[in-house]
């Protein structure tokens, strides 16, 4: 499954899943933990024979296609907020509240979110002096 065009090609891999349950029940006599609810085991393969393995609580009926597109949409995610903590200081916060952690995150994304417009703007004007 393919499921974008990186800087050296397309991205694939292959992906398998199915229903299992979770040893995060509760206690049981004996045992550590029972069963517990069911949640779907992704197997991702790549073309290197790397394997991943991730858990998802999506919902039963939810196709391979899905589950797979959201596994790899997650690593906008983690760049994003990676660039937050390198760039922004997102983690260069001292606080003693919830409500001061917030704060300060709330301001970090906003600052992000200013930037990538900042950045996506010059991106589309240097397109347009290209195509011009």
């Amino acid at each position: 499954m393919q499921w974008r065009d990186g800087t050296k090609g397309h991205l694939s891999a292959s992906f398998a899943a199915i229903r299992v349950r979770v040893a995060d029940g509760p206690k049981v006599i004996g045992h550590n933990r029972g069963p517990g609810e069911e949640a779907w085991l992704v197997c991702e393969k790549r073309a290197n024979g790397v394997r991943k393995y991730y858990l998802s609580n999506y919902p039963p009926d939810t196709e391979l296609g899905t589950l797979a597109s959201v596994i790899k949409a997650r690593w906008a995610c983690e760049q994003a907020h990676q660039q937050m903590k390198e760039e922004l200081g997102l983690d260069h916060v001292e606080c003693r509240s919830w409500h001061a952690l917030h704060h300060h995150a709330l301001l970090t994304m906003m600052a992000f979110a200013f930037l990538q417009h900042l950045r996506n703007a010059e991106k589309n004007a240097w397109t347009q002096r290209l195509t011009a």
